[in-house]
C-alpha cells in the first residue's frame, strides 16, 4: 500500500513535551525577503506561530540598504503616494518652476538688460513705438506705455504668489486658532462660536471684500488682511471636525488627567494631529485667493500702479484684447498654469493624505 505524502501541517516541526528545551527545534523569524513579499510559506506559518509574529506589511515597513526592516511615518507614506500621481507631481514641478521664476527673473532680466526691462520702465518719447508684439528683445511685447511684458509678467507674480500664500497664512492662523478653540470646548460656547460662523457665511464675502477697500485706503497689506480674513470659515469648520473626532482619545484624556492646561492640549496634542487636513485645504486656497485678488483687480479694488499682478495684467489686455492680444494671452497662460498646478498639487496631497487610500 504506497504511502500518502505528508500533509503540509505534518511538515511543521513540533517539539515532543519528554524533550528537554535544549533540545527543541530552532526556527528562524520570517526572513526579511519573505515579510516584504508577504510569502505564506509553512516555515513562516511555524515561525508566526512560535514567534507570535506576522510579517510586517509594506505599507507600515521598508527595507532598508543593509536588509534591515524600519517603521515608516504618515508623512513618508503620504510623498511616497503623492510620486506615484503623475499630475500632482506635474503641478509640483510647473509650480516650483513659477515661483523660481517670479523671485529671481526679475533681477536677472534688470541686470541682463541694464535697468531697460523693469515693471515700470517707461522709455522715452521716440526711443520706440509704444505697443510693440513679441519679438527677439521682448519676448512677450510691450505694452500702450513701452514696459516690457515679460519683466511685468514676472513681477506680477511676485504680488500674485504673496497675496495668495499671505493670505492663506492669514486665514490658517484664524480658523485654526478658531476651529480648535470650538471643538474642544464644545456645549454651548461651540454652538455659539459655529452660530456666528454661520451668519458669515451668509454675508457674500466678496461684497464684504469690496466695502472693506472701498471704505479704507487701498493697500496691499489690506488686500492681504481682507482676503485672509473672509477665507478662514471653511478652515474653521474643517478643524472643529477633527477636534471633535479627536478629543476623546486616550491621549487627550491623559494629557487632561495630569492637569495640562486647555491650550497646552490644544496646542500640543491636537493641532498637531490636523495637519493632514489643514495642508491640503491650504494648498487648495491659495489659486482661490489668487483668483479673487485677480477678480479684485479686474475691478479697480486690487494692485494700484505701478505694481501689477496677474490681475491687473488681465484687465488691462482686457480693453485692448482687439488692438494688442498678446497683453492678456500671456499673463492668462502663466496664471492658468499657476492655477492648474496648484489645484493638481492640492489634489495629490488629499489623495495622498487619506487614510482610506493609505491601502492603495
Amino acid at each position: 500500500m504506497s504511502q500518502q505524502p505528508p500533509s503540509e501541517i505534518e511538515k511543521i516541526p513540533t517539539r515532543n513535551p519528554n524533550e528537554s528545551l535544549d533540545k527543541a527545534p530552532t526556527l528562524a523569524p520570517p526572513s526579511t525577503v519573505a515579510a516584504q513579499q508577504k510569502i505564506n510559506t509553512p516555515e513562516a506559518i511555524a515561525a508566526d506561530q512560535l514567534y507570535g509574529t506576522a510579517p510586517p506589511s509594506n505599507e507600515l515597513w521598508q527595507e532598508t540598504a543593509g536588509g534591515q526592516l524600519e517603521g515608516t511615518s504618515l508623512w513618508r507614506d503620504a510623498w511616497r503616494r503623492l510620486k506615484k500621481n503623475k499630475f500632482a507631481m506635474l503641478g509640483l514641478i510647473v509650480t516650483g518652476i513659477i515661483i523660481v521664476a517670479s523671485l529671481l527673473g526679475p533681477t536677472l532680466l534688470r541686470i541682463a538688460t541694464k535697468g531697460t526691462h523693469t515693471y515700470d520702465f517707461i522709455p522715452q518719447q521716440g526711443e520706440l513705438v509704444r505697443a510693440m508684439p513679441p519679438s527677439l528683445n521682448h519676448p512677450m511685447g510691450t505694452d500702450p506705455q513701452g514696459r516690457d511684458m515679460l519683466a511685468r509678467v514676472l513681477y506680477g507674480g511676485q504680488i500674485s504668489l504673496m497675496v495668495g500664500l499671505v493670505s492663506t497664512f492669514v486665514s490658517l492662523l484664524i480658523g485654526v486658532a478658531y476651529g480648535a478653540t470650538a471643538g474642544y470646548l464644545g456645549g454651548r460656547v461651540d454652538n455659539l462660536m459655529m452660530r456666528i460662523v454661520d451668519v458669515l457665511f451668509a454675508i457674500p464675502y466678496m461684497m464684504l471684500v469690496i466695502v472693506l477697500l472701498a471704505l479704507f485706503e487701498k493697500s496691499l497689506v489690506l488686500l492681504f488682511a481682507a482676503l485672509g480674513a473672509i477665507s478662514w470659515l471653511t478652515m474653521a469648520r474643517i478643524v472643529r471636525g477633527q477636534v471633535l473626532s479627536l478629543k476623546n482619545q486616550e491621549f487627550v484624556e491623559a494629557a487632561r488627567s495630569i492637569g495640562v492646561p486647555t491650550w497646552k492640549i490644544i496646542l500640543r496634542h491636537l493641532v498637531p494631529n490636523t495637519l493632514g487636513p489643514v495642508i491640503v485645504y491650504a494648498t487648495l486656497t491659495v489659486p482661490s485667493v489668487m483668483l479673487q485678488e485677480a477678480f479684485l483687480s479686474y475691478l479697480g479694488l486690487g494692485v494700484q500702479a505701478p505694481r501689477s499682478s496677474w490681475g491687473t495684467l488681465a484687465a488691462e489686455g482686457a480693453q485692448n484684447i482687439a488692438i494688442f492680444p498678446w497683453l492678456i494671452i500671456f499673463p492668462g497662460i502663466v496664471m492658468a498654469l499657476t492655477l492648474f498646478s496648484l489645484n493638481f498639487v492640492g489634489d495629490g496631497l488629499r489623495d495622498a493624505l487619506d487614510p482610506q487610500m493609505r491601502k492603495v
